[in-house]
């Protein structure tokens, strides 16, 4: 009975053992196969100095969405505030130009007033001028007149002093219109960095407005004379008006690097008043470039950066320059092809292994 009830005893024992062999080698599969998904789904490898990144997960093509560039005619709305600097309104003179500004209603009363005494005076110069003429007449005349003994010197002499006296009233009348044409250049130039195109005013008929507003300095090159605008303004919120820019100034302010356009707008019904503030909007063209999703950039020490697919699982950062935002999307001047794939999605995670942060 002791014999059997030790091989019994050994029995267990053996089986014990074996159950905890193969608990054992059951936990060794499961680490083994933890180890062989880990391997499986190994970390991103980043290489040549965080440029390219791959990515061997089978969910790459989920959480790393992308986005193909897209190309075309870009056309963007950029706004900027205005005011209604003058109208044209009727009068019994037949027109008066209203302006908000004092200093520019000055400047062109002097203006209106030098180019009306301007034609004034040069009609004196013209008749001075004419008296010269016919005062050289007369000297000759008296010298060939002594020449023959039919006059005296002091004929001569009288002659010539008359000549000089008028030779003197020309040069005269000429400075006054050298003064009036100075003055005309001055205030011209004042209207100009004011926004005016004086020759224009003076065409300008009853029933018109014009509107100045600033645009910045990197966006003349962008709008051009009689591009139709829209007009909003605050007196009329619920309503939009249509103008065409009539002129953009020659003058570029030194400080704030803008320039003054001046818009025209029809206003026979006179609702719109000299004073009136407005928001100007422009259909701006960009020309032909290439858009991405505004996701799809980032950021790194003032440079701009975009991720592009290159393959299944690699990434490639690329850097890029940049235009303006329209919307969703931001103009690539350079940088990327049309047709190549950025990642939209995951960004933030790719700029995180790309730059180790």
């Amino acid at each position: 009975m002791r014999i059997q009830s030790g091989i019994q005893s050994s029995r267990r024992n053996a089986e014990t053992f074996v159950l905890l062999l193969l608990i054992t080698a059951g936990l060794l599969g499961c680490k083994h196969k933890e180890s062989t998904t880990q391997v499986r789904n190994l970390s991103p490898v980043v290489s040549n100095n965080g440029i390219s990144i791959e990515i061997p997960d089978p969910a790459v093509d989920t959480f790393f969405k992308t986005e193909a560039v897209g190309t075309g005619d870009v056309t963007a709305e950029m706004s900027a505030p205005g005011k209604v600097a003058a109208a044209v309104v009727s009068s019994s003179q037949g027109k008066l130009i209203l302006f908000d500004n004092p200093d520019l209603a000055s400047t062109y009363s002097q203006l209106t007033q030098n180019m009306n005494n301007i034609t004034q005076k040069k009609n004196i110069v013209a008749q001075k001028a004419a008296v010269v003429k016919q005062k050289q007449i007369e000297v000759q005349r008296y010298e060939d007149l002594a020449a023959h003994g039919a006059g005296t010197g002091k004929d001569v002499s009288d002659a010539k002093t008359d000549l000089l006296l008028a030779e003197s009233e020309l040069k005269m009348a000429q400075s006054e219109v050298n003064t009036e044409q100075a003055g005309i250049m001055e205030h011209e130039a004042l209207l100009k960095s004011g926004g005016f195109n004086p020759g224009a005013l003076s065409s300008a008929g009853p029933g018109n407005v014009y509107i100045t507003c600033d645009i910045p300095e990197n966006q003349i090159s962008k709008i051009k004379a009689g591009t139709v605008c829209t007009l909003k303004f605050s007196s009329f919120p619920n309503e939009q008006f249509r103008g065409s820019i009539d002129n953009i100034a020659d003058v570029i302010d030194n400080s704030t690097r803008m320039v003054k356009v001046r818009v025209t707008m029809n206003n026979t019904d006179n609702r719109i008043k000299a004073g009136m503030f407005a928001m100007v909007g422009f259909g701006i063209n960009e020309g032909n470039n290439n858009t991405i999703p505004a996701t799809s950039l980032v950021t790194v020490q003032g440079k701009n950066y975009v991720f592009v697919k290159k393959s299944g699982i690699r990434f490639e950062r690329r850097e890029v320059n940049t235009g303006q935002q329209l919307g969703d999307r931001v103009i690539v001047y350079s940088g990327l092809q049309a047709g190549e794939s950025v990642a939209v999605s995951g960004v933030m995670q790719l700029k995180g292994l790309s730059f180790g942060y």
